[in-house]
């Protein structure tokens, strides 16, 4: 008997979740960015209406403004998104106790044994944890239900907003085969480039290849994406409690054009630490070691990693870290095209601890006063907005 899995995706999740306190603007180009005030900051994210523009995640805000000279900017709030991150899940947990999150804004059901409770199929069940979803948060959700994760997931993505698509085995060949490999969930770059030298452009070829010839050409990732294409995945949906903890946490993006200069290169390691010290302090978990990848236009990788001072989950140090790397390894003119920021070597923050120098003078204030300030200062941004609360010498700067 075949399982039923749903994917759910929240659509435009942190336009959507900034929306919540501007109703007036949801039919406006609205874009989420690190800092509205900065041309070179980065858009985050964006609404229905700003991507009739065209305007892509990761690309810089002049970039977008020069497509939307309307283009309306709210800065990101990452306590907000994380907080109604779980308040999505806490919902979709009342239709089944089997929920994997993939992301901050998608998760997988396996609903196999709670379907009957519902008295409905897979795709109903997906429209009423849509309608809950609306009713009870103002967001929407996009749901794809079939009978693997991979599928699911494909399903979530192929009609959006707030839609639910039915991949089944009827159907998948039909739906699924004609799209580009590069749709299939985990083909990046690299490997469509190899596939396409062999002639295989679609998921249908990709599945009707000989799987050995795949392995031959990527290695055991061209078996793994011969089954998914194939329809042959079969992993299980693990419950967040049951999934071992991380062994690090990271962030990386392709941005849309490349990024050159040091003002252009922090503000890209600033949006990615941003969200890698978030993701820590949500699983109350600290790095010792912070690691950078670069990637240039050629795609020409570089890696560099260095120990940290002291374990943190703050995401100040782990720009300044990253930033330290960047400088010792890259000149400022050579252009970047992907960035990767990546907290390694975890543990969980109660067994961190710091090693004090006790006998220099003017020794700082004890890290965990430090921390517990910058948690304050999340609660307070994530309530009131950024700029509610600034740093005393970077307003100094503005004002000047």
């Amino acid at each position: 008997m075949d399982r039923t899995i749903l994917h759910c995706d929240l659509n435009s999740f942190y336009a959507s979740v900034e929306l919540l306190e501007h109703p007036e603007l949801r039919e406006e180009p609205v874009a989420v960015c690190g800092d509205p005030e900065s041309r070179h900051g980065i858009i985050l994210a964006k609404n229905e209406a700003a991507k009739k523009y065209k305007i892509q995640t990761a690309e810089t805000v002049w970039q977008a403004r020069k497509k939307c000279p309307q283009l309306i900017l709210l800065a990101a709030h990452h306590e907000k998104y994380h907080h109604y991150s779980k308040l999505v899940n806490q919902i979709y947990e009342r239709f089944t106790d089997l929920v994997e999150p993939f992301s901050i804004d998608e998760s997988w059901l396996d609903v196999t044994g709670s379907l009957h409770l519902f008295h409905t199929d897979g795709k109903g069940l997906g429209d009423l944890i849509r309608q809950t979803v609306r009713e009870e948060l103002d967001l929407t959700i996009s749901v794809g239900v079939s009978f693997n994760k991979i599928f699911a997931k494909m399903g979530s993505d192929y009609k959006k907003p707030d839609a639910t698509t039915g991949i089944t085995r009827e159907n998948y060949r039909k739906l699924l085969w004609p799209l580009p490999v590069r749709d299939l969930i985990f083909v990046g770059q690299a490997a469509a480039k190899t596939l396409d030298t062999y002639g295989i452009q679609t998921i249908g070829d990709l599945a009707r290849s000989d799987r050995e010839t795949l392995i031959r050409l990527l290695g055991k990732q061209g078996g793994t994406l011969h089954d998914y294409a194939a329809g042959l995945e079969h992993a299980p949906v693990i419950p967040a409690r049951e999934l071992p903890p991380p062994k690090s946490v990271g962030n990386g993006l392709t941005f849309p054009r490349n990024l050159v200069g040091w003002e252009e290169l922090r503000s890209g390691v600033t949006l990615l630490s941003d969200e890698v010290a978030g993701r820590l302090r949500q699983l109350d978990m600290k790095c010792a070691t912070i690691n950078i990848t670069v990637r240039d236009p050629s795609f020409k990788d570089i890696s560099r990693q260095k120990p940290l001072p002291v374990p943190t989950y703050l995401a100040r140090e782990l720009v300044q870290s990253a930033m330290e790397l960047l400088e010792r390894s890259w000149e400022p003119n050579a252009p970047v095209r992907a960035l990767t920021v990546t907290a390694q070597n975890l543990m969980p923050a109660s067994q961190a601890g710091e090693q004090l120098d006790l006998l220099s003078p003017g020794a700082p204030p004890k890290r965990e006063r430090v921390e517990k300030i910058e948690r304050t200062m999340d609660g307070i941004r994530g309530k009131f907005g950024r700029e509610a609360i600034v740093p005393a010498r970077i307003r100094d700067k503005r004002k000047k």
